[in-house]
């Protein structure tokens, strides 16, 4: 299953796997965005709803379908490219906001704003200070059966006040079981994880594609 995955990843994105030749697609610099039509292994690459970041929302579109599609992330960084496992079915709202973010190239050019090592890389915040947003908030969903219990996990950061996640969002560089139970899992690192271990402060996003293929 996982090699079927990075194999379907690596045609639509053009990551290249030996002995088969990528489609043309979007480099790790950002480049040409592949046509949502564009399939691989029943995986399909949304389009951006728009050409240029927009950073200022009064509340999140519906964008996804959570009983239909698996979702995918795959961010192109400074440092590399790694792909995120979206859990649509435990952070529904979540992951609808953080695709509908990224259709509108939201998260383009942001900083890793802070890195702490064998604990989290943060990011997701336009003024690069920790203190920024999307314009709206919304609240906690937590699924019983997730915890930070190692590397990997993907989560919404928030002040002391469960009612404010927004777009910035957290990678845990070990576990983290203080957070389980307080923060919104969204996500796992399923390819590329060397590449999150070396992101500093000084790195950026460069770009993030979102991929989806229908559920059995």
């Amino acid at each position: 299953m996982r090699t079927a995955l990075v194999f379907a990843l690596a045609l639509v994105l053009g990551l290249g796997l030996a002995g088969c030749k990528p489609k043309k697609s979007e480099s790790a610099a950002g480049g040409t965005a592949p046509a949502a039509a564009q399939k691989a292994g029943g995986m399909e690459t949304l389009d951006y709803q728009s050409d240029a970041p927009v950073r200022n929302f009064e509340k999140p579109e519906v964008v996804t379908d959570h009983k239909k599609y698996d979702y995918y992330a795959v961010l192109a960084t400074s440092k590399g490219t790694f792909t995120i496992d979206l859990l649509e079915d435990s952070a529904p709202n979540t992951v609808n906001s953080f695709v509908f973010l990224a259709l509108h190239r939201y998260f383009d050019g942001l900083r890793w704003h802070r890195v702490v090592p064998g604990f989290v890389a943060q990011t997701g915040d336009p003024t690069g200070r920790g203190s920024g947003g999307p314009g709206y908030r919304f609240g906690l969903e937590i699924d019983p059966n997730l915890s930070y219990d190692a590397a990997g996990w993907v989560g919404m950061a928030r002040t002391n006040d469960p009612n404010t996640n927004g777009s910035q969002f957290f990678i845990t560089l070990a576990p983290a079981p203080h957070l389980t139970g307080g923060y919104t899992i969204f996500g796992k690192v399923v390819e590329g994880m060397d590449v999150v271990e070396k992101l500093t402060q000084q790195d950026t996003i460069r770009s993030v594609r979102i991929l989806r293929k229908p559920k059995p």
